[in-house]
């Protein structure tokens, strides 16, 4: 990390340190103000949001368009802020982007997945980048790891190495004599990522949700050998049943964060272990229907619109994630912080699956239907798959006398009892789960009118 870099960071996490303790007012005040600023500033500079909030700029947040990624891909160098942006421009930069590279000298960029060709592409100025190191510092501070002159660590990373991935970007970003780093790609092989392990013995290890419950039962197996005194999952749903596993291999040590490429941490898990802690400091979320109508706490909604408070090169405002949130009643606010519970999340890697109606029409069956049969398999891992000829199940690596019959027999009563047209279930046995882009293992997969998640 560079002494630029260290010297706008540190101050950073110190204020947010701070606004951890406030009360709720507080931060409600401090999110009006933070928004006023915002949306004066990109009414100065910024074409497009001239137009798409042209009569709306002085209406409620509530009140105005919601922004896709298709929307801010398409009217990319009228979004951004600063002029001398292009993003034919950046294209070239990202084909040829090496180690911790800025675009103009000043710009981060990274970007989505993009498994349907076309990624999102987000551009962070300098500020903007400390914010985005100091809220996954949150985390992590949250889960209790602290580094400094005294506390030296060993960190293992098993996610993606591609360049433009924002952990990959911001890991090169931080790069520290403190924090000795080993750094793996979630798709590579299984052997080879236990064999760096073990002989890396990392205290801290932070991976994909599905990646942390093969390792545990690796570790159960005994061919991982390592003792980590903290884990941080995030980027993909982590079940009850991946948590019982994980913990049961390494004790309570288990901390999830919830992340995204648009603007960074976005919520974190604490001691109290209920759920994850929204950032609102950062982003304003609203959790919404399909028709991006507001969704009560205790409901599961169908995305969020995100606001990010901090961004002013590439503004975000009421932009659309496909991710389906459950806020917390009010009354499991930690007192000591003002921030808003997320106690469920659903969706990072799950597609809702619609079948045909026993009496018409589409029925939707929620990722949530399956994991209570799903998650008791003994295995390193499932998949379900959707087809146009009914549902493949991936089974990797089950232990003991399981019986296919009897899965298949449990999910078929199951889709009955919810009045679809029970569709043909096969089971197929494998070594490995097949890994997605950015080497992620999607748990509910449909490949019929496939609703896209990209954007993470």
């Amino acid at each position: 990390m560079t002494i630029a870099t260290i010297l706008t960071v540190l101050p950073t996490l110190r204020q947010l340190r701070k606004r951890e303790h406030w009360a709720r007012e507080q931060l409600e005040a401090y999110q009006a103000q933070a928004l006023s600023q915002l949306r004066e500033y990109v009414y100065a500079h910024s074409p497009f949001y001239q137009r798409f909030h042209q009569g709306l700029m002085n209406r409620p947040l509530s009140e105005l368009p919601v922004l896709t990624k298709a929307m801010m891909m398409e009217h990319f160098d009228d979004l951004v802020t600063d002029r001398a942006i292009h993003l034919e421009d950046i294209r070239v930069h990202m084909a040829a982007l090496q180690n911790d590279q800025r675009y103009l000298n000043r710009y981060w960029v990274t970007a989505t997945s993009g498994s349907s060709g076309h990624p999102g592409i987000f551009l962070f100025n300098r500020p903007e980048w400390a914010t985005v190191i100091a809220s996954f510092a949150r985390g992590q501070e949250w889960g209790g790891l602290k580094v400094d002159l005294r506390h030296r660590r060993k960190m293992a990373v098993v996610s993606s190495t591609a360049s433009l991935h924002m952990s990959f970007r911001v890991g090169l970003t931080v790069q520290s004599p403190w924090v000795s780093t080993l750094r793996l790609a979630a798709a590579e092989p299984l052997p080879s990522i236990v064999q760096h392990l073990n002989e890396f013995q990392p205290d801290i290890l932070i991976a994909y949700a599905s990646m942390a419950r093969i390792l545990a039962e690796e570790q159960h197996a005994g061919r991982v050998q390592i003792k980590p005194s903290v884990i941080f999952t995030s980027s993909e749903v982590l079940t009850d049943e991946t948590r019982r596993r994980v913990e049961d291999a390494w004790g309570k040590v288990l901390f999830n964060e919830y992340a995204a490429t648009e603007s960074g941490g976005l919520a974190a898990e604490r001691n109290d272990h209920r759920g994850l802690y929204l950032f609102e400091d950062l982003v304003i979320f609203e959790v919404v229907d399909k028709e991006y109508r507001p969704v009560p706490p205790g409901e599961f909604g169908d995305k969020v619109l995100l606001t990010a408070l901090f961004k002013r090169t590439q503004p975000l405002i009421r932009y659309e994630l496909h991710d389906s949130l459950r806020l917390a009643p009010e009354l499991y606010h930690l007192s000591e912080s003002p921030f808003t519970l997320v106690d469920g999340i659903q969706g990072r890697t799950e597609d809702t699956l619609y079948f045909p109606g026993v009496q018409g029409g589409k029925i939707a069956v929620h990722p949530s239907v399956f994991h209570p049969v799903m998650d008791t398999i003994p295995s390193n891992g499932w998949q379900i798959v959707q087809n146009a000829d009914g549902l493949t199940l991936l089974l990797s690596n089950v232990r003991g006398s399981f019986s296919d019959d009897n899965l298949v027999g449990q999910l078929q009563q199951i889709l009955a009892s919810l009045d679809v047209i029970v569709p043909s279930v096969t089971v197929q046995r494998v070594s490995a789960i097949p890994k997605g882009a950015g080497g992620k293992a999607p748990l509910i997969k449909s490949n019929i009118n496939q609703v896209s998640l990209e954007s993470h």
